[in-house]
């Protein structure tokens, strides 16, 4: 039989809802590049409410520049009170190397914070080499990232809850089913 003649396997996948109802988010968000950023957190905190989840669940903090947005990131994660982090701001590529040292910083720092936290954080960061990018970037031609990595946050936020409580079920199966065997040594 060919190949192209099998059925289709369904495949199983654990996968994150877009419902943030009950869930909490923190938002970081530079300062610089305002007329980016800006808009990048109205979409995103939009998105967040059209998901369900309520404005006092949503806490803002702004930062000075991207350079910022990790340690504030981790700080918000720390704390153990938010279901995701999403971190907005807008570097634009200059004369210098100093854009590269910068986005490479803030890529890292945000991706080291999440995995030592544990804490999904949503990269909403535009790494751009003109302003037109970014302006597309922001809503006009290509969508809004800030937007996607907000839906991001939620759909991680509820992934990362139902793997959580998946696993915790499988550990008190384990450790039920190891319980009997010794219980039955003893008796």
């Amino acid at each position: 039989m060919a190949s192209g003649n099998r059925p289709k396997a369904s495949i199983k996948a654990v996968e994150g809802k877009l419902n943030a109802d009950g869930k909490r988010f923190g938002i970081v968000a530079s300062r610089f590049n305002d007329f980016i950023t800006e808009r990048l957190l109205r979409s995103a905190y939009d998105g967040l409410l059209r998901s369900g989840a309520k404005e006092e669940d949503i806490r803002v903090l702004r930062v000075p520049g991207a350079f910022e947005i990790p340690s504030a990131a981790r700080t918000l994660a720390e704390t153990r009170r938010y279901d995701a982090i999403i971190c907005l701001g807008c570097l634009l590529r200059g004369d210098t190397a100093h854009y590269d040292v910068i986005v490479n910083e803030v890529t890292r720092g945000i991706g080291q914070s999440a995995q030592e936290t544990g804490i999904p954080h949503a990269f909403g960061v535009l790494t751009c080499d003109t302003l037109e990018q970014a302006i597309d970037r922001a809503g006009l031609k290509m969508g809004n990232k800030g937007l996607e990595a907000g839906l991001a946050a939620v759909e991680m936020a509820n992934l990362t809850a139902s793997v959580r409580r998946r696993t915790s079920g499988v550990s008190k199966n384990k450790k039920q089913k190891r319980s009997t065997p010794s219980t039955k040594r003893k008796a």
